[in-house]
């Protein structure tokens, strides 16, 4: 119960302010982005926890509920499911949803604020999951053994 407390405020906590800024205030261009960085930015480098924070998936979850309520953010989710089932390493998982929500920009929502947005979650959140991302990606033994195994 308090995984799933701590879940939904942490999407809340970016989700909440990025979709005030974004729909109510219309703010746009570099200060909306700026808007959209600082709470993975202040979840990563917590001055609360001298600054060593975590890996701010959730909150990165939130930024794209509050610029695109489902559009992204559901591409990530399904990116991310798909990553955890194709590779060992939860680093790898997360980039392939980083690519999904590039591709949604990319096909149905071009826009400069969106690309600089996710440009800067990649920088984060490669940073946050380097150790994983140093080390090539790994498939699941079952995918590895099914596809890729000789067959005699």
């Amino acid at each position: 119960m308090a995984g799933l407390l701590s879940l939904i405020l942490d999407i809340t906590k970016a989700a909440a302010p990025v979709g005030l800024a974004y729909y109510n205030l219309g703010m746009r261009r570099l200060p909306m982005a700026l808007i959209a960085i600082a709470p993975i930015l202040g979840h990563v480098f917590s001055p609360f926890l001298r600054f060593r924070g975590g890996k701010a998936l959730s909150t990165a979850l939130g930024v794209w509920i509050g610029l695109t309520i489902w559009k992204a953010s559901l591409a990530a989710v399904i990116g991310a499911l798909i990553g955890v089932a194709l590779f060992t390493t939860a680093g790898w998982a997360v980039m392939l949803a980083l690519v999904a929500i590039l591709t949604v920009i990319l096909l149905w929502m071009p826009d400069s604020l969106l690309l600089l947005v996710w440009a800067g979650e990649m920088l984060i959140l490669a940073w946050t999951h380097r150790a994983d991302l140093s080390e090539r990606p790994h498939l699941r033994p079952w995918l590895a053994k099914h596809f890729f195994q000789p067959k005699d």
